[in-house]
């Protein structure tokens, strides 16, 4: 795939009745198919079961601390996820509120059926798109000169659905087990099968798998549970939509809930290391890594034996339902095991199970396979997105169907790829951690990731990717002429801010005032009418004073951007050869051998790789050039 996207192959003679196939219906599946027919083509979704397209697996929650900044950014992209949760969330609250703005995240609970029914109306409301229930077994494949290239899907039942372009959005789905103990049973979910055709032919055609590890905790009954000694978790008073688009008059739309908190006791404890050998992991029937940072209480009391106590999250999964999500206790451990140590956690002594914890592993590819468009370099019209790709999360996966089901149906029609940088959007920083390392567990995104958080806002999504989207098709005029009267009423403010110079400021500004960290708008506004009478929303409060407090601080950081910029535009040549590099560190030299790395920005990312080992790849690289041009 080169960086134009140029078409380099001959449309076939009509039998293709899809020019994109999405396989599945999950968050990353949803997205992919949606940007696809934003842009034009006509998008075929397949999924084992159309009554779970959206579904909220594991827990019924949106974003979080840098979470929340990739829903804001595929919102802005035109993507569906923000206006879901908005539809659909029963708690909103904005986490990080004490730390500064460029740390905080939006974060909502859902109705996880009603969030899953809002999603499958709107995909289906789509007349670009059908929706087909079937079981993908394996890929079309054909060689064009020299090349490998897919030319659609091959069912279960023996049809060969051609098309342009295929996004491979199959979650947990591949060649997937659940443990519960010593118990196994095929499948990505409860309820579900999986899929190992799929995993059989990417290796055939030369992609290198992994084993990853996830899992989901019990699920109790409401009525079960001795609230009055739990520590009750409101939401904000003030709750904040995800989308632009929102109508804040409206929102929230249901009803909002408050959550609880809990903790684990010392006999929970022992009654998990009594128990650690029944576990899939410890007893080593579970090969595949699991995430860091979302660990299993198995996990939490092994690695952590110095805590004497855990926190345990009781999250209402829908308002029409009794079902309680116990966040923090995820678990594989026996079903008898799991209900006695839960039994002594305060507040659940007499809990009634709805569903006991279990663990899913599965097959991912490694990123490194992929260019930043989400495209496999060695197979022509092949997109992956979502935990095929090694990452956990909802959020993480709509971000990536956006990217792959816009960049595919862009490589159909022969137009230049969609790649963000790093300094553009969480969702680069994302896809640019992906392709340049190979991950060794479940990849979560954080805000520490971003080097250029402060640049990357949640208030300001809607500035950095808007007039992009529109430009490329992704979103329509009303969300520019949005993005207009927001950026409007944000200069007004700003204007009335430094007109105003009340003399117990001695003669200063507002803009100069609220530069102290002491002062916010809020203030400004109790002490002020004209401030008050601005009436500007919490992102625009948020993006202001963002703009005025950290000005110096912004443009610093643009200077760096534009010189890092310079550097990550310094391309690799393709023959370059890593294996002849001298003067590195040992651990640099190998990375670099293994990742072969396009730019010398990427190969300052790779963990291992030094500033000094990059000044000196830079070296032999000129070298190389200069050579190759006498």
């Amino acid at each position: 795939m080169n960086a134009t996207h140029a078409h380099p192959y001959p449309r076939p003679a009509g039998d293709e009745r899809f020019d994109i196939v999405v396989v599945g219906g999950g968050h990353a599946g949803v997205e992919a198919a949606l940007a696809a027919a934003r842009l034009g083509a006509r998008v075929a979704l397949i999924t084992l079961r159309a009554d779970r397209i959206g579904e909220m697996s594991c827990n019924p929650a949106i974003g979080g601390l840098g979470k929340g900044q990739l829903v804001r950014e595929v919102d802005a992209l035109g993507g569906l996820m923000g206006r879901a949760a908005d539809e659909t969330g029963i708690q909103f609250k904005v986490l990080g509120a004490s730390k500064g703005v460029a740390a905080q995240g939006p974060r909502c609970q859902s109705d996880r059926h009603r969030y899953r029914e809002w999603v499958t109306a709107a995909l289906k409301a789509q007349p670009q798109i059908e929706v087909r229930e079937a079981r993908v077994e394996g890929l079309a494949l054909e060689e064009h000169g020299g090349q490998r290239r897919v030319r659609g899907v091959r069912l279960a039942d023996g049809e060969v659905l051609r098309c342009g372009a295929v996004v491979i959005t199959t979650g947990t789905f591949l060649a997937a087990v659940m443990h519960t103990g010593e118990q196994t049973a095929s499948g990505g979910r409860v309820g579900e099968g999986t899929s190992r055709g799929i995993s059989h032919d990417l290796e055939r055609a030369g992609l290198a798998l992994g084993r990853l590890k996830t899992g989901t905790p019990p699920r109790l009954e409401r009525s079960s549970i001795d609230w009055e000694r739990l520590e009750r978790q409101p939401g904000d008073a003030r709750p904040q939509p995800f989308s632009f688009a929102t109508e804040r008059a409206r929102f929230p739309v249901l009803p909002q809930i408050e959550c609880f908190i809990t903790w684990t006791q010392a006999t929970t404890h022992a009654l998990i290391r009594a128990n650690i050998h029944r576990a899939p992991m410890y007893a080593g029937r579970i090969q595949g890594v699991g995430p860091r940072y979302c660990p299993s209480v198995e996990d939490k009391v092994m690695r952590f034996a110095d805590r004497d106590r855990h926190q345990v999250f009781l999250e209402p999964e829908s308002l029409s339902t009794d079902v309680i999500y116990v966040n923090g206790v995820s678990t594989s451990l026996p079903a008898e095991v799991q209900e006695a140590f839960v039994h002594t956690i305060p507040g659940l002594e007499r809990a009634r199970f709805v569903r006991h914890g279990y663990a899913v592993e599965y097959d991912f590819v490694f990123p490194a396979q992929l260019d930043r468009t989400l495209a496999a370099r060695d197979i022509a019209g092949l997109f992956l997105a979502g935990q095929i790709n090694g990452t956990s999360g909802y959020e993480e996966a709509a971000a990536q169907g956006l990217v792959a089901g816009a960049n595919a149906a862009l490589w159909w029609r022969g137009e230049p790829a969609f790649v963000l940088g790093r300094d553009e959007a969480y969702i680069g920083v994302l896809v640019d951690d992906l392709v340049v390392a190979q991950p060794t567990e479940p990849y979560r995104m954080f805000t520490s990731r971003a080097e250029h958080r402060l640049l990357l806002r949640s208030d300001n999504a809607d500035r950095r990717l808007t007039p992009r989207a529109v430009q490329l098709g992704l979103a329509g005029a009303e969300a520019l002429e949005r993005l207009r009267q927001r950026e409007a009423r944000a200069r007004a403010a700003a204007a009335v801010l430094e007109t105003l110079r009340p003399a117990e400021y001695g003669g200063k500004s507002l803009s100069e005032v609220l530069r102290r960290p002491e002062v916010d708008l809020a203030l400004l506004a109790a002490r002020h009418p004209e401030v008050a009478a601005l009436e500007l929303t919490a992102d625009e409060c948020a993006g202001l004073e963002a703009d005025i407090k950290y000005a110096g601080y912004v443009e610093r950081e643009r200077e760096q951007v534009a010189r890092l910029r310079r550097q990550e535009t310094t391309e690799i040549p393709a023959d370059f050869d890593f294996a002849s590099l001298s003067g590195l560190a040992a651990e640099a030299a190998a990375k670099l051998r293994q990742i072969r790395p396009r730019t010398l920005g990427a190969a300052g990312r790779i963990a291992g790789v030094r500033p000094p080992d990059v000044a000196l790849l830079a070296v032999h690289v000129e070298r190389f050039k200069r050579a190759r041009e006498r």
